[in-house]
């Protein structure tokens, strides 16, 4: 074999020396490759780590949920405003439905800490095979991340890693169990339906912690497409991604073959729930309507208040009952001609909501004297069919209602309780501001003469009513009205017998000053509104002011009691058994179009009107002595049964007793008592009057008599302290 000279060896080194060259040229970058893309990938991780600080985590726990709103004493009314979510813990979730959660949507959850990296690898290779990202590899945790920051919902790349190094700081800052409970919690189940809670109870008529594992599977298995498989809509959708459930778990060995199986062949039965539960009724939409006063729109959105409210959820369902119950009987009357609630129920379609309801209507207010709180609401017969709240929306006259004000006017004019009027027509020219030929009638048709300012309330005299305010003045009954929270009348007389646009809080809120000794107290819903954290946001002042004295308040007292015992309202003793003390006044309106009642008690007053939506004649003689006062004595009578009664009787004033003359109304004269005219009175001392009758001829009376009351003493210092108390 030749030996190989060194030239022969020089080609061969050469070759060895470029092969080494282009292996550690290829080492070299791979190596800088390896670095660049660790360098890239620590660069892409601060930088997104950084952008996820931003992000406040105290939000995951932080979900709208409606505004819970209750009587009185905490019971539930009924829910409104945020979304329709009601928040409960893990340990009152179904066991199944976390296993079916995590089988269908993160098996893994246990093993990552907010990123599966298997996941993304994954759906790496299945984006770069479509050139388009159609798998997004999410966690649970990086789900959780996404629902809770809106600005995360979009499917780029760059709101992926943030979502990725969010879920991260989510998975080192709360345990699994709290990203569990914060994720079932947050789910959208399709409009109007947020979180487990919900979805149960809409789907199944359930507590979330009540659901079995077909259940369970069934609502894991929308989650991802709720509208699209809403069970309600899509039935066999809704099974199939079921099935789909399951498997997984069976796969996943959280169920056991037997425990598929048996839940696979189970029937659902859909205990379908309204997706927003206690929405209508006519007391939620005052309260509504109130709240969005008192507000910002940004807690409107939220939600998760606790608004308590002044209601009374017993007599809430007394009135509504009574209302029901009362008027159709009234429908079953052979005088009454128009629609009836009964034949419009089997004729509507359930979905069209109309302006003006066919039929027969009622509303209600009572109020709390001490307070002006408002503990029973009614707008109407049905609140599905309208929306129409005539408790406090409506705009009817509101007939001889007005009268209790109108003699109040007079009394605090200087006309008493035994002053003489005149039951006449009414003469062209007399009635100041009137048209000439106006001369309203008697509802009789008749007139009864000369007749006491007791009479002619307790009788309800339209012209002996027409004749105090002329007297009164027009200015002072205006001013009164007004005061006493009825809207600027139009300037007219005939709002002395009626002619006067108001509803049942106007009028309840109204009449609530004679038991309360002259003071109005503003009428209320809300008593007070508790944020997620317990802190009272708002709450009501009780205000005040005084329409009329305490005189006056006390000699009104008297005439309405007599309406209620031998006056227009005398049924309520006669044929309804109301014995409490108390007054009201009886209105009806032309044609009986309108009827009312309002009256009180010590502790409340309450306030009643029955009618057509488009006004007509109810039926004839459908006085609101007939049609109204049987609802007021139905709530008030569960209102005493209750315990809303004066326990303790208040104090009386101070009462001086003198003898009037009945034509004057003026400190009485023997001239007098010669003609007849004399009789003694107990008043208050600021309304005895301070002249002698000019009317006869005579010397005076004896001087006033001041009479006594239990624990007053006899001097000036102590009529004082006894006025005062």
């Amino acid at each position: 074999m030749k030996k190989k000279t060194p030239e022969d060896r020089k080609p061969v080194k050469r070759t060895l020396t470029r092969w080494q060259s282009f292996k550690r040229l290829s080492m070299m970058l791979l190596m800088g490759g390896s670095l660049l893309c660790t360098l890239t990938v620590a660069v892409v991780i601060g930088v997104y780590s950084h952008l996820a600080k931003d992000y406040d985590l105290t939000q995951l726990g932080q979900m709208p949920e409606r505004t819970i709103v209750m009587d009185y004493k905490g019971e539930i009314l009924g829910r409104m405003h945020g979304e329709n979510r009601i928040i409960v813990p893990l340990s009152e979730v179904s066991p199944w439905f976390v296993k079916a959660l995590l089988a269908r949507e993160d098996s893994r959850f246990y093993n990552h800490s907010g990123v599966d990296l298997k996941g993304v690898a994954r759906a790496a290779v299945r984006n770069i095979k479509d050139m388009r990202i159609v798998q997004g590899a999410s966690t649970l945790t990086m789900q959780l991340a996404r629902n809770s920051f809106p600005d995360l919902d979009d499917r780029s790349i760059h709101r992926k890693l943030v979502e990725m190094m969010l879920a991260r700081r989510i998975e080192k800052a709360a345990s699994k169990e709290q990203i569990i409970e914060h994720y079932v919690n947050r789910i959208f189940y399709g409009p109007g339906i947020y979180g487990v809670q919900r979805a149960s109870q809409v789907y199944f008529g359930k507590h979330a912690s009540q659901l079995n594992l077909s259940e369970a599977a069934m609502i894991a298995g929308i989650i991802r497409s709720p509208v699209r498989f809403s069970p309600f809509r899509n039935y066999e959708g809704a099974l199939k991604e079921r099935d789909t459930v399951l498997q997984r778990m069976l796969e996943t060995k959280v169920i056991t073959p037997e425990e598929e199986l048996a839940a696979r062949y189970a029937d659902i039965a859909l205990h379908a729930q309204p997706a927003f539960q206690s929405q209508g009724g006519y007391a939620l939409d005052a309260v509504r309507r109130d709240l969005d006063l008192i507000l910002e729109q940004q807690e409107i959105e939220d939600g998760g208040l606790q608004v308590f409210t002044t209601l009374n959820k017993e007599l809430q369902d007394a009135a509504e009952q009574s209302v029901e119950k009362r008027l159709a009987a009234v429908e079953k009357l052979k005088s009454y001609q128009h629609p009836k609630k009964a034949d419009f129920d089997k004729t509507w379609d359930g979905t069209q909501e109309i302006t003006s309801t066919p039929y027969l209507q009622a509303s209600l207010m009572m109020l709390d004297n001490e307070t002006g709180g408002i503990l029973a609401v009614v707008g109407g017969r049905d609140y599905r069919h309208s929306k129409y709240n005539r408790a406090t929306q409506g705009e009817r006259q509101i007939g001889s209602t007005v009268k209790p004000f109108v003699y109040a006017a007079g009394v605090a004019a200087g006309f008493l309780p035994g002053t003489l009027i005149n039951d006449a027509p009414i003469q062209p020219g007399e009635i100041d501001e009137s048209d000439p030929g106006w001369s309203p009638q008697n509802s009789d048709g008749k007139f009864l003469g000369l007749a006491t300012v007791t009479d002619g309330l307790v009788k309800s005299r339209n012209t002996m009513t027409v004749r105090l305010g002329n007297y009164a003045s027009l200015n002072r009954v205006i001013d009164l009205l007004t005061n006493a929270g009825f809207g600027k009348p139009q300037r007219t007389p005939q709002i002395f017998i009626g002619n006067l646009a108001g509803n049942p809080r106007q009028l309840t809120s109204a009449m609530s000053i004679f038991p309360n000794q002259g003071l109005r107290r503003r009428p209320f819903l809300i008593d007070r509104i508790v944020d997620k954290a317990g802190n009272v946001i708002y709450q009501t002042p009780v205000l005040e002011s005084e329409v009329i004295t305490p005189s006056v308040a006390h000699m009104m007292r008297l005439m309405l009691a007599q309406v209620i015992d031998r006056g227009t309202a005398a049924s309520l003793r006669s044929e309804y058994g109301f014995k409490e003390p108390g007054g009201g006044k009886t209105g009806t309106t032309n044609d009986y179009k309108d009827a009312w009642f309002a009256g009180y008690t010590d502790r409340l007053t309450c306030g009643v009107w029955v009618g057509l939506d488009k006004p007509q004649t109810i039926i004839e003689g459908g006085y609101g002595g007939t049609l109204s006062l049987p609802i007021w004595a139905d709530v008030m009578k569960k209102a005493v049964a209750l315990g809303y009664k004066t326990e303790v009787p208040k104090v009386l004033l101070p009462l001086t007793k003198v003898t009037l003359c009945r034509v004057s109304s003026q400190l009485a004269t023997d001239g007098c008592g010669r003609a007849g005219t004399a009789y003694e009175d107990a008043l208050p001392y600021d309304l005895v009057p301070q002249n002698f009758c000019m009317e006869h001829q005579g010397y005076a009376a004896p001087p006033p008599q001041r009479m006594q009351q239990p624990g007053q003493g006899r001097g000036l210092f102590d009529r004082i302290k006894g006025w005062f108390r």
